[in-house]
């Protein structure tokens, strides 16, 4: 026969309590209870404790939130809070580079929701707004909400909602000492010799009290060494010959290996004098290494078109004039960030109280990836290349053999020099590669061809500096009051600064022996060959990719004085946002009904400017520097900034509809500002030096057909935020103490979402900018060498003419105003078995299901969306043996990323089910007194080793990841 659960709100509450005192038993007695019955002993230990607490957290909340509790955190051997994040309903991870890092809440991306610790906004060390979450070790948290619905004192909020990440509060927590230690091991080798796929992390934390209990130090010291390596395959496009045979233009294959090394520490000093007086200060450092290397192969794919059998994407043949680059990318992120708070709260009397919060919050981050080429020899040295057999089919291609490239696995034959005629961006500086040497190969007449600035890129340092500072201050006063149905009132201010800075920076890289070749110095290698044999492209030479750079082996060029586009991503953006809000709590009975809630509204004032330049290369060929002494032209520079408020009203309300069973519904306003890269003032002009657009007619018609060599792109810094009128209902029966069903539904209007613009403007009078002429002669015109038919409207000209491009071309930049609809629901369950018979006691079922439309006027996605979100754990738990598998599948969702030149370019990411487990066992009901606070959990992360794939309109692989699997051992001992 099944036994009875004992089941009432205040239980759950006890549960919450008991959480506190790391899983001990607590009973009380119920004064309330009308029987004044005892209450049964809970333990709240293991994955069911946890998930009790998060029930108990759902149930007393007026509004609609998720929750996780310190268990989830504290005690799994997750390596962030992303991954403990991405396992709630309605939330989805987005893996970067392998590691869980960015989290959409209801289909936005991480920068459209708000994110906060302790309540404060949390920044990041990225582009945007958006936190990386992988950058917050779990061993410092001690639980996070997820507000899905806002309140009106709820100040960090966003479209997608809100995830408040929350440290421990010493005076309220039992005191302990914990040590954590973590062995990790990669379920793939490392391809490169010079890494391996082994880490560790160790963390100590303790709580102590003093004085009677009126001072309380919580300290988390905690450090990581994780390992990643992947499997890189992609490629430029695919393109289809005369036989209906596809196969790729370009190849990009890598084999990369990195190592993210974190420390933190955390600490949290508590003083409470009196009753009235409760004064916290804390203080978070994190610093933040992932650096690594990227080595393989990018070559342009030339196939010989006899050898080609097959039809469709299924062929094979033979690649030829395969002159690969073998690129060895040694990169280096490096970051920290420091935040400090002050909160005091003062109890005026047994009603009211006021309170003031001030933190401060700093970070700074360089992003650092050289480029190293290496190769046969030299571009314009040789002209007999290499051959390899290849096999095509909708995975992509694969090489069986290959002929006249064994260079690349000795390097006494591997060239340090750049095979491919990349050089091109130095244009305004070929002066300087001007040279008597000739290549091997000749003009169009048959006169030699000297190297050239052409060939004399042999690699690229590539990085930028990212600097961002948040002030705030909040004054609050709240109270218990009598006012009719409102019992509760809270009234407050909060002021806000923000700034951010980047600066975009980049170097071109001429070796030493221009316009010669040399081999790779025999001190920049390593011991051992990096393998490629899992594309079928052998073993290659590994040599450290920094070397040449910090030898002087390169000479370099700022890239900022030759590329427009470069200073056009250098910028500040600055904010300074006043807050005042008013939120009333009410209660009340309606038809026999109880009903909660709160309402109330925030008023927001907004002052935002940015400061930049407009990259535009000027008579002397080079950007923004018309008197060559290498600083920026002062009519480059930029500035603009807009002013405006916001009124947001919000209402919440519960009502409980019988035992237990609430139906809860929201409705209120949500904005979330513009993204920072969006926000820049600066911008850029570019021309494409193509003689197919020069050649184009100077007409507005013929720029509109067949395009224009002439193109600028701006920020805006007058954008308003993202606004959304949301409505949301949820269905909630709570059964059991530990198990509940839900249903919410949720709408998001989106009255203002950003938007693409474009229009055609006269490049030799810019009416966006004064009416500049960007013009140049001889550098945007071209002299025709010989007579012909030139581009796409085949104009006749003949040898000596001069072509001139079109005036016109298009220029893009963001604007307000673009409209949507988001709508969903979210069905979530937690079904303890062992409620159906006493077998099955230990065992149960938690999972939810998020389906999404979404759909923005102009038919772009919004980026973090996926259509379909499920989530599955089946777990056991019983005197401390616990195991559990999860498995979550992610439709296929749009996002963005850091592109080419550093700038932010979107990106498609294709559905992805991911499955990890973890079994454990907790001690301290073993029986064996020396082990007693001992937990021992081994997990797996990616089990079924997901690819992360791109796949094109035409049902090929264009882009593949593969991380492979993770395993994790933990011991955690607390000491008392």
């Amino acid at each position: 026969m099944k036994s009875k659960h004992i089941f009432k709100p205040a239980l759950l509450s006890l549960a919450v309590t008991s959480a506190m005192y790391s899983g001990h038993t607590v009973s009380q007695e119920n004064n309330n209870e009308a029987d004044e019955q005892q209450v049964e002993v809970i333990a709240v230990k293991g994955i069911r404790g946890s998930l009790m607490r998060a029930q108990a957290i759902k149930m007393d909340k007026a509004s609609i939130v998720e929750a996780i509790s310190a268990e989830d955190i504290g005690k799994l051997p997750d390596s962030s809070i992303a991954e403990s994040l991405a396992r709630l309903p309605g939330l989805a991870g987005e893996r970067v580079g392998g590691r869980t890092s960015g989290i959409s809440v209801r289909g936005f991306k991480e920068d459209f929701t708000g994110t906060s610790l302790n309540g404060r906004e949390l920044i990041g060390i990225g582009d945007n707004r958006g936190v990386e979450y992988d950058l917050y070790p779990s061993e410092i948290m001690t639980g996070a909400t997820i507000y899905k619905t806002t309140e009106a004192d709820l100040l960090v909020q966003g479209i997608g909602g809100t995830v408040d990440l929350q440290t421990v509060r010493p005076l309220t927590a039992q005191e302990t000492l914990t040590l954590t230690g973590v062995y990790e091991m990669g379920g793939n080798d490392s391809d490169n010799p010079e890494f391996d796929n082994t880490g560790k992390r160790f963390a100590l934390s303790f709580v102590e009290k003093f004085a009677d209990d009126t001072i309380g130090l919580a300290v988390a010291v905690a450090t990581t060494e994780s390992p990643r390596n992947e499997r890189k395959y992609g490629v430029w496009g695919y393109s289809e010959n005369d036989n209906g045979q596809i196969l790729p233009t370009g190849l990009d294959t890598q084999a990369n290996s990195r190592v993210l090394e974190r420390d933190t520490v955390s600490a949290i000093f508590q003083w409470r004098p009196t009753d009235n007086l409760d004064i916290v200060v804390d203080a978070l450092s994190i610093d933040y290494s992932d650096s690594g290397v990227i080595r393989g192969f990018i070559e342009p794919f030339n196939a010989d078109p006899d050898s080609l059998t097959g039809t469709g994407v299924n062929v094979s043949g033979t690649q030829v004039n395969a002159n690969p680059v073998l690129r060895t990318d040694p990169a280096q992120k490096d970051g920290e960030l420091q935040t400090f708070g002050l909160n005091v709260k003062y109890n005026i009397d047994d009603n009211w109280s006021v309170m003031l919060d001030v933190a401060d919050s700093q970070s700074e981050k360089r992003d650092l990836r050289g480029e190293s080429y290496a190769g046969l020899a030299r571009n314009g040295a040789i002209d007999e290349f290499g051959s390899r057999q290849f096999q095509m089919s909708a995975d992509g291609i694969f090489f069986t053999g290959s002929s006249g490239l064994g260079a690349f696995a000795d390097p006494a034959l591997l060239q340090l020099t750049g095979p491919q005629q990349w050089g091109g961006g130095m244009a305004n500086i070929a002066d300087q590669f001007t040279t008597d040497v000739n290549t091997v190969f000749t003009d169009e007449n048959g006169n030699p061809t000297p190297f050239s600035y052409l060939n004399a890129q042999d690699g690229f340092l590539n990085y930028a500096d990212f600097e961002e500072e948040l002030t705030t201050v909040r004054l609050e006063t709240e109270g218990y009051v009598e006012w009719g149905m409102i019992n509760k009132v809270k009234f407050g201010f909060n002021y806000s600064d923000r700034y951010k800075m980047k600066d975009n920076k980049g170097f071109f890289a001429t070796a030493s022996s221009y316009p010669f070749s040399e081999a790779i110095p025999a001190e920049y290698l390593y011991n051992g060959l990096a393998d490629l044999s899992w594309a079928g492209l052998g073993q290659v030479v590994a040599y450290n990719g920094f070397a040449p750079y910090r030898d002087g082996e390169y000479t370099l060029n700022d890239a900022g004085l030759l590329e427009p586009d470069r200073l056009g991503d250098t910028f500040t953006v600055e904010e300074e946002v006043t807050t005042l809000y008013a939120k009333f709590n009410f209660e009340t009975d309606v038809a026999g009904f109880f009903v909660n809630g709160n309402f109330g509204a925030q008023y927001v004032q907004t002052d935002q400017t940015s400061t930049g330049y407009i990259g535009v290369v000027g008579s002397n060929f080079a950007v923004c520097d018309d008197d060559g002494n290498g600083e920026v032209d002062a009519d480059c520079a930029l500035s603009d900034g807009d002013s405006y408020n916001h009124f947001l009203p919000s209402l919440n309300v519960s009502v409980e509809v019988a035992d237990n069973r609430f139906v809860r519904f929201a409705a209120n306003k949500t904005i979330s500002r513009a993204r920072i890269d969006q926000m820049k003032a600066s911008g850029f002009v570019k021309f494409d030096q193509n003689i197919d657009l020069i050649a184009i007619p100077n007409s507005q018609d013929a720029v509109e057909q067949y395009g224009s060599p002439w193109s600028k792109f701006q920020g805006n810094p007058r954008l308003r935020p993202l606004e959304a009128n949301n409505f949301d209902i949820s269905f909630e029966n709570y059964f059991d103490d530990q198990g509940y069903v839900s249903l919410a539904l949720f709408y998001k209007d989106l009255v203002n979402w950003t938007d693409d613009a474009r229009e055609l403007i006269n490049f030799t009078n810019d009416s966006t900018n004064n009416g500049a002429n960007y013009f140049i002669p001889g550098f945007h015109d071209r002299v025709i060498q010989e007579d012909g038919l030139y581009g796409p409207a085949n104009i006749a000209y003949s040898s000596g003419d001069l072509a001139t491009p079109p005036d016109f071309g298009y220029f893009e930049y963001f604007q307000d105003g673009l409209k949507g609809t988001v709508q969903g629901a979210e069905l979530t369950a937690n079904i303890p078995l062992g409620m159906f018979a006493d077998a099955l006691e230990g065992f149960g079922i938690a999972g939810s299901a998020t389906f999404i439309d979404a759909e923005l006027d102009n038919g772009s996605p919004i980026p973090g969306q996926s259509d379909e979100i499920i989530s599955l754990t089946a777990y056991y738990e019983r005197n401390g043996f616990e195991f559990r598998v999860a498995a979550t599948d992610r439709s296929e969702f749009a996002t963005y990323q850091r592109g080419g030149s550093n700038k932010i370019e979107t990106a498609t990411r294709d559905a992805i089910t991911q499955i990890d487990a973890q079994i454990s066992y907790d001690f301290e009901d073993s029986g064996i007194e020396y082990l007693k606070g001992l937990r021992v959990s081994l997990q797996g992360v990616n089990l079924t080793d997901e690819k992360e794939e791109t796949i094109g309109g035409n049902g090929i692989v264009t882009l593949r990841r593969e991380f492979g699997p993770s395993y994790m051992l933990n011991l955690n001992y607390s000491f008392y």
